[in-house]
């Protein structure tokens, strides 16, 4: 074995990544990220309205809609699923809805059910440079996301 190959290849730098417990059974909240009623109804930040255009949640199948932000602005979205494990994985890729969109990453989302019956969501997004990991977050990719997130503890209480 050659030194390069021995050579652990870290992408922490490239990384986003955030995790919140909710109060509900990894089915449930499973569903709630690949039912189009639902996710309509908590998907995106506090504020943001969701509307989908398609979704179509199996492996090369994709997730079209649109994000509009408090003061009107549309932000078209794209989400091309390329795996789904139910009911603990989904990876896909997210950006606009341009095939030549240079800001497009990857995600990774895993349900980890606890014995009380709560899950554990971690989100991962790989971002394809450090640079574009960094304007993510300086946009507020991570508060922005946490605020997704919130929404969806939300919709898990009142809206399923």
């Amino acid at each position: 074995m050659s030194a390069s190959s021995a050579e652990p290849t870290w992408s922490a730098d490239r990384e986003i990544v955030l995790s919140r417990v909710f109060d509900a059974p990894r089915e449930l909240v499973f569903k709630v990220w690949t039912d189009r009623e639902h996710i309509s109804k908590w998907f995106g930040p506090r504020g943001f309205t969701t509307v989908t255009r398609a979704m179509d949640a199996r492996v090369g199948g994709q997730w079209r809609f649109d994000m509009t932000a408090p003061d009107g602005t549309v932000f078209t979205n794209r989400v091309t699923y390329l795996e789904i494990v139910p009911p603990e994985r989904l990876v896909f890729d997210h950006g606009s809805d341009r095939d030549d969109d240079p800001n497009q990453f990857r995600v990774t989302v895993t349900f980890d059910e606890q014995s009380d019956k709560k899950t554990v969501v971690t989100m991962r997004q790989l971002h394809p440079t450090r640079e574009r990991r960094n304007a993510g977050i300086g946009f507020g990719a991570v508060e922005l996301g946490y605020q997704t997130l919130d929404k969806l503890a939300a919709h898990l209480q009142t809206g399923t």
